[in-house]
């Protein structure tokens, strides 16, 4: 885990807040050159001033669900750093729907929000890691995405029915993905976090206290977990220790997801 990132350059989406923050946090103090990349300006700005000029972070703000948003993400990176060696899809949105109602457009602003704008950023950067490194020795690593996901693709809920199909959507999209740039030295995996400390789950349980029992119950190790634990497991997808690793999800949860629904509210 203390492997120098020096020399390689990352994007990280939702890097304004919670996981995608302690992500692009960590990237940096490893030695990558970073873009920051969020709609939310305002937590940008106030990210970008806690660095030095030093020339290594860097912040993009728009919405990452538009195509020119993401053209215009790439080039603003290959502008600042010339390349891009690793992408981290943390931009995720949670909204609960009813499972019975067709009026809705909850399904699509989820497919779209957690699906297509990672994917099709994936894509084009992909299209980038591939033509820097034509020359390369074959032997090395052209770039490494990671995508950010939840248990919800495993265990879905009733209320989370459209962020339910869109995680399982993604995970198949993390597979297939990893085959398809397998031959071009690009590697693709996700974490997938069960309840993690985010600023929105503080103030639900600041809201509603009572559920903080529930989801210690469900959660083995007995606690939530934090922001940078899940960056922990991101700093391993895109570093040489997981030269061999690709295709594959990778469950950062307390032991959440070898529960059954029985033995969760036996536990």
């Amino acid at each position: 885990m203390s492997r120098s990132l020096e020399g390689r350059t990352a994007i990280v989406t939702g890097a304004g807040h919670s996981v995608g923050l302690a992500v692009a946090r960590q990237l940096y103090d490893r030695g990558a050159n970073v873009m920051f990349a969020d709609s939310d300006e305002a937590a940008l700005n106030n990210e970008m001033a806690r660095f030095e000029d030093d020339g290594r972070a860097r912040s993009f703000s728009a919405d990452m669900s538009q195509r020119l948003s993401m053209a215009n993400l790439l080039s603003a990176t290959i502008d600042a750093f010339d390349r891009v060696d690793m992408l981290v899809n943390a931009h995720r949105l949670l909204k609960a729907d009813d499972p019975l109602d067709t009026s809705g457009d909850a399904l699509e602003e989820m497919l779209r929000q957690n699906l297509l704008a990672g994917l099709r950023l994936s894509q084009i950067v992909a299209k980038r890691m591939i033509l820097q490194n034509e020359d390369a020795e074959p032997d090395g690593m052209a770039g490494a995405i990671v995508n950010m996901t939840t248990l919800a693709a495993q265990r879905p809920h009733p209320e989370l029915l459209a962020y339910s199909i869109a995680s399982a959507a993604q995970d198949q999209a993390t597979r297939a993905l990893a085959l398809a740039l397998a031959p071009h030295r690009i590697r693709v995996n996700s974490v997938a976090f069960g309840s993690v400390m985010t600023t929105e789950l503080k103030c639900t349980l600041k809201e509603h206290p009572e559920l903080r029992d529930g989801i210690i119950r469900g959660t083995p190790m007995g606690r939530i977990a934090e922001s940078e634990e899940l960056a922990d497991a991101v700093l391993y997808l895109v570093g040489d220790g997981a030269g061999f690793v690709t295709g594959q999800i990778v469950n950062v949860d307390g032991g959440r997801s070898l529960l059954d629904p029985v033995q969760a509210a036996m536990f």
